[in-house]
């Protein structure tokens, strides 16, 4: 079978310029490395206006709408400083946020059009309006750039209009889009990026260079591994009850002596089996939650890849995956391991969620089908036409788990014999230019690269999960606008024009095309299309699905307010109501 990919290029370019430094009379304590350097850092005031909270990182990118972003701190930095139309409610539904609306409604069928009210007060923290001009900047990069989180909402829409000086926006769409309430989180202030030098792929990278949430960014120091925030001045709505939250670096080993010591109130962090059982041994001092992320580790295999195009081969380096053996080396016996991600489209910790994992082929089938496909080995490598199988590798910089996994993988189809190059390129460069290499009209990827970037054929990568299940099948699957433009059968994508694919996995599968624009747009129920889906994708060998991401949520006594949140977003979104308690 032959696979493409398709989307739109884009043309905007912005870039941030770092926001708002500061000092303080003080410095920050130093970053806490072990339980015997938590002992002996300076203490933090103890008032009733400072929550210090321990993460594992504080390093950017910071842009939550960019898959290479994805990370405990960027969701928790976007609940604080940005506005979004609606946000989630304690069951998961979009509820609309009247601190930034006061109406947001279906007001035509015909083209579909959803009219926004955005309250007059609402501005920026640089004084400007948050505006029609915000919506609109968003979604033309959501349309148009390689590596954004679940686009495919966004590639519906047709136009944005203004009215009443900006404060009303309609936007109208080509089809029907029951889930339209998805739109439009996170909003960015155009007026500050839209022209900024280095475009979206440097949104965020740095700070933020305004604010529409109850906080704003005091200092951000990486090599101390700390950023304050302090309450936004500016902000129209309820002020945050503390003047100020820090969060702060802290190695997974000193989490529970920040606790006990009191220098840390609550910590989220990525922990691991030993880790874990550290916070449990504080006893009934400390609140233990697992916080489910919107994410999923998974490996990719790309048939954009000239190697990988091959659908036995496809197959066969799939089933030389031990899978359990990645899981364990992401998940390391933390909250992750009880997560496993045996579906293609629906994470385990949602509603519905139902494993579709079809039962593992015996590893001598591999051989069976590299024999197929013209392979034979020799002196322990696999070749055709005396060329090695050899496959390119690739994981987002040192982000974990994703590196970890990848070299494990690697390590496993050495074994098998298939010599590996493993990669690791910055985040931002292997979403924004390995995987968003252009294909061509037979569905591989091109000859030669912007960038000088190496074609990837696998890619070890988060992947969004989590919300509406049509918008994640068709934004991880779908072959995106213009797939049928044309007669020539190919998908729109005829003779040597090249495309940039319309997912990171460069997959597009015709036949399931149809299926998958009527579960997105309402057509059909997003349940039945996945139950006729799910074994199809499975066996097409494309996306290999590994686990759920999950934080450990550890809450102290000396912090009042503090909840797991709602579904999938973690506890910064009341950070404004935290105060502190008695110890």
């Amino acid at each position: 079978m032959r696979t493409s990919g398709r989307t739109k290029a884009g043309a905007l370019l912005f870039a941030l310029v770092t926001a708002v430094a500061g000092c303080t009379n003080t410095p920050p304590p130093p970053v806490v490395t072990s339980p015997v350097a938590e002992t002996d850092a300076p203490q933090p005031d103890e008032t009733a206006s400072q929550i210090v909270v321990g993460v594992d990182e504080i390093a950017g990118g910071y842009n939550p709408h960019n898959l290479a972003d994805t990370s405990t701190i960027t969701s928790a930095l976007s609940q604080m400083l940005l506005p979004s139309v609606f946000r989630p409610g304690d069951e998961g539904e979009r509820v609309l946020d009247e601190s930034l609306m006061t109406s947001a409604s279906v007001i035509s069928q015909d083209p579909f059009t959803v009219a926004y009210e955005i309250r007059p007060d609402a501005s920026w923290s640089d004084g400007a309006p948050i505006a029609v001009e915000d919506f609109a900047y968003l979604a033309d990069a959501m349309k148009n750039q390689p590596g954004v989180v679940d686009p495919a909402g966004y590639r519906l829409i047709s136009g944005i209009e203004p009215g009443q000086g900006g404060k009303r926006v309609e936007v109208t769409f080509t089809e029907p889009y029951p889930a339209w309430r998805t739109l439009f989180d996170n909003l960015l202030p155009s007026h500050l990026l839209k022209d900024a030098p280095g475009g979206w792929q440097g949104a965020l990278a740095d700070s933020f260079p305004a604010y529409g949430g109850p906080f704003a960014i005091k200092t951000l120091d990486n090599a101390r591994g700390e950023i304050v925030l302090e309450r936004n001045e500016r902000y129209w709505e309820k002020p945050a009850a503390v003047d100020r939250i820090v969060l702060r670096r802290i190695d997974g080993s000193a989490m529970a002596g920040a606790l006990s010591g009191g220098t840390a109130q609550f910590t989220l962090s990525t922990t691991d089996g030993t880790e874990h059982k550290l916070l449990e041994s504080l006893g009934a001092d400390v609140q233990l939650h697992t916080v489910a992320r919107p994410v999923t580790a998974e490996v990719l295999l790309r048939p954009a890849s000239p190697t990988l195009a091959d659908d036995q081969v496809r197959a066969a380096v799939a089933t030389l995956i031990d899978r359990d053996a990645l899981i364990a080396e992401g998940t390391a016996g933390g909250p992750s391991a009880r997560l496993r991600a045996d579906a293609q489209v629906r994470p385990p910790s949602s509603a519905g969620y139902a494993a579709t994992k079809p039962k593992d082929r015996a590893a001598r089938a591999a051989e069976r089908l590299l024999a197929q496909a013209g392979y034979t080995r020799q002196a322990g490598t696999w070749r055709r036409e005396g060329e090695p199988l050899s496959l390119v590798i690739a994981a987002p910089g040192q982000r974990e788990p994703y590196a970890s996994i990848a070299k494990v993988l690697a390590r496993q189809l050495m074994a098998a014999g298939i010599e590996v190059n493993t990669v690791n390129p910055p985040s931002r460069e292997l979403f924004a230019d390995q995987l968003a290499m252009p294909v061509t009209g037979d569905g591989t990827i091109g000859a030669g690269s912007s960038n000088g970037a190496v074609p990837v054929d696998i890619a070890v990568v988060p992947q969004s999960a989590g919300g509406d299940p049509a918008t994640n099948l068709a934004s991880a699957f779908g072959c995106g606008p213009g797939w049928d433009e044309d007669e020539s059968g190919d998908g729109g994508n005829s003779g040597d024009t090249a495309r940039a694919p319309a997912n990171p996995a460069a997959f597009c599968a015709e036949g399931m095309q149809p299926e998958i624009e009527a579960a997105l747009t309402g057509e059909r129920p997003a349940d039945a299309v996945l139950a006729e889906l799910e074994p199809a994708l499975w066996q097409e060998n494309v996306a290999i699905p590994l686990f759920q991401l999950a934080d450990t949520l550890a809450i102290g006594s000396g912090v009042l307010g503090v909840t797991p949140g709602a579904p999938l977003t973690g506890p910064f979104s009341s950070a404004v109501n935290w105060t502190r308690g008695n110890r």
